[in-house]
């Protein structure tokens, strides 16, 4: 959420809001298309959600549930392969670095064409790469190291970093590292970004833009690209559709009728029911998305540390893992196992005893003056309403009166970075995962100090913690093992300023229609699944 870093969220909501509800957009852009919706040779693969699936439509500053369909219209360079740990040729069909890390050659796959028609080389990538560098937004920080990027013949690509950096991990980012079309769009910053924004694409993806119903149930409807590079061998796809559906009973009659292909989530009461039903398949694998409650540290009650060290005291950490019945696991700090820096003696406790002491430290708690606090969270999603509901319940004995808002993901989001500190939430519950397969995301986006808070929704500024983050990509790319000690320093850092609760890390628990091969988890691209890759059986 970033809902996401991400599910999760941009400049682009003000755009997306001007836009109107139940607005269809259609494509645009040139060289695709399929039989209509009902005739032979249409096979859709649906893809059903609780939330909103575009929050943002620029490539370049794109950073949130988006990823879904983004990864399914746009490519990058490279794409982490997590069965194997490694990365792997997308765009770009071989790379290497120079002995300092300093220097990033990649050599790009011949043939491949934009949804536009224009042919995608050295000096279109190096042009949506400027382009995402030069806006800014969104997970562009990701290429912080880069001096210059040159094109020294149509198939090279060439990387000067001003420090070294795992560049190549950097290039298979779920966000901000697609490859698209820079000419589609008007010149002028405002004038593309606005292109985008209102619903447009320009990508080298198996699958275009074919409708956009914003505000509607089935938001989004792909259609194959005739002339994509990785051509269309075999029993695929030709269409893919992005249902919203909030209610979880929902989705899975939806699945159990045939009108959902693939359902992003249920709760494991769900799971266990569609388990007995012919035709469906269930699975379940670990993620690196975990469940923050970010503690405002900046205004209100939780500005006082002991109050922010009683809430995560107070908080039933192994109830609400029990309660998930196998969606979840607990954390241990913000970094999942499986990650770099990932510390399992960071697991918070709760302790009532501890947080009643504190309390009183502060002058609250039994007997005390009465605390009011305020958590948000995303509506619509049962694990969050019910983690908010714990806390309550937890605190309200101990005279904290806990005020559950739960909003509408860019209304919460909008909330939490607010200029207007009075706006702020005390708790913010929310997910994150990384843009690519390490944690540098976590910290960069979330715990360093911001001027204007995005992503900061604890609102930290520490300026000693924000030196150690920014030595943390150089490190990754120099020496591993003091990258993970830098890891664990910084998070305990986090842990001991009770700047957030670590509640949990997802396990992915999916179910779909028993329809097609192929499919694989890859925490990488949280909740992605690459329909391409998909073969339909039968």
């Amino acid at each position: 959420m970033r809902l996401t870093r991400k599910l999760g969220v941009l400049a682009a909501v003000a755009a997306l809001a001007a836009a109107g509800c139940g607005e269809t957009r259609e494509p645009s852009s040139a060289g695709g298309g399929t039989p209509a919706a009902g005739t032979g040779g249409d096979a859709t693969f649906t893809y059903v959600d609780n939330n909103t699936i575009m929050v943002g439509w620029d490539p370049a500053t794109s950073y949130s549930n988006e990823v879904v369909a983004m990864n399914n219209m746009y490519e990058q360079l490279v794409r982490w392969n997590d069965e194997e740990q490694k990365v792997e040729p997308l765009l770009a069909e071989s790379w290497e670095s120079s002995k300092d890390g300093k220097t990033w050659t990649f050599k790009l796959r011949q043939g491949v064409k934009f949804h536009t028609g224009k042919t995608m080389d050295a000096a279109a990538a190096k042009a949506a790469i400027d382009r995402t560098r030069k806006i800014n937004e969104g997970a562009a920080y990701e290429w912080g190291a880069v001096r210059t990027i040159s094109a020294p013949d149509a198939s090279t690509l060439v990387f000067k970093l001003k420090y070294a950096a795992p560049l190549d991990l950097i290039a298979s980012s779920a966000y901000a590292a697609y490859i698209y079309d820079v000419s589609a769009a008007p010149k002028g910053d405002k004038a593309s970004e606005k292109w985008f924004e209102e619903g447009n694409e320009a990508g080298t993806g198996p699958y275009m833009l074919d409708q956009w119903n914003k505000g509607q149930e089935s938001e989004l409807r792909l259609k194959k690209f005739d002339g994509y590079w990785g051509g269309w061998k075999g029993a695929k796809y030709t269409r893919v559709v992005f249902r919203v559906v909030p209610q979880d009973t929902t989705s899975a009659q939806l699945l159990e009728s045939g009108d959902a292909t693939f359902l992003q989530r249920l709760t494991p009461q769900l799971i266990g029911q569609v388990k007995s039903q012919s035709g469906i398949k269930t699975s379940e694998a670990p993620s690196f998305q975990n469940l923050i409650g970010f503690l405002n540290t900046a205004s209100g009650p939780l500005k006082d540390v002991k109050v922010r060290q009683a809430v995560v005291a107070a908080m039933d950490y192994d109830g609400y893992i029990s309660a998930l019945k196998g969606a979840a696991v607990r954390a241990s700090g913000t970094i999942p196992e499986g990650l770099l820096g990932y510390d399992p003696s960071l697991a918070q406790k709760q302790d009532l005893g501890r947080a009643e002491t504190l309390l009183k430290e502060a002058g609250y708690g039994p007997g005390g003056k009465k605390l009011t606090i305020e958590v948000t969270h995303a509506a619509g999603d049962d694990d969050l309403a019910l983690a908010a509901s714990l806390l309550k319940s937890k605190l309200t004995p101990l005279n904290v009166d806990v005020k559950v808002t739960p909003l509408e993901w860019t209304s919460q989001w909008n909330r939490g970075k607010s200029k207007d500190a009075s706006k702020h939430q005390d708790v913010f519950l929310m997910y994150w995962y990384p843009d690519y397969a390490d944690p540098f995301s976590w910290f960069t986006s979330v715990w360093r100090s911001a001027d204007e808070p995005y992503f900061n929704l604890s609102y930290l500024k520490d300026p000693e913690l924000d030196k150690e983050i920014d030595g943390l990509q150089e490190l990754t790319a120099t020496d591993r093992d003091a990258a993970d000690a830098a890891y664990k320093q910084a998070q305990k850092r986090i842990v001991d300023q009770a700047a957030g609760m670590f509640l949990s890390v997802q396990q992915y628990q999916r179910a779909y229609r028993d329809e097609f091969d192929g499919y694989v988890d890859n925490p990488a691209y949280a909740n992605v699944v690459f329909v391409h890759g998909l073969t339909r059986k039968g």
